[in-house]
């Protein structure tokens, strides 16, 4: 049984070591990518666009078009498209819908 108990403690160990050498590469890629973003900043570009640019290159097609949609539908009813050749295409668009 000693033996069994051995195999599970070692086993338990490897996976405990395995994580921690992933957690220190995840803060190495975290440190990698604050460093490219710094960069982007230092060059003019502004780092919550490119997050946001990230964020939506990462949503398949359809996500991304039902949240514009969303998107969209909310500024309609909240007024906040309503005086811009957006907002007038969507008041059409929306209407036409109704």
């Amino acid at each position: 049984m000693s033996d069994t108990v051995g195999e599970a403690a070692e086993q338990l160990k490897s996976i405990v070591e395995r994580i921690e050498r992933l957690e220190e590469e995840k803060k190495s890629l975290s440190d990698d990518i604050k460093d490219v973003y710094a960069e982007a900043k230092g060059n003019g570009f502004d780092t919550k666009t490119l997050r946001e640019i990230v964020r939506l290159r990462k949503m398949d097609a359809a996500d991304r078009a039902e949240r514009d949609a969303l998107l969209e539908t909310y500024m309609q009813a909240l007024g906040m498209l309503a005086d811009t050749p957006l907002g007038h295409a969507a008041t059409r668009q929306y209407e036409a819908r109704a």
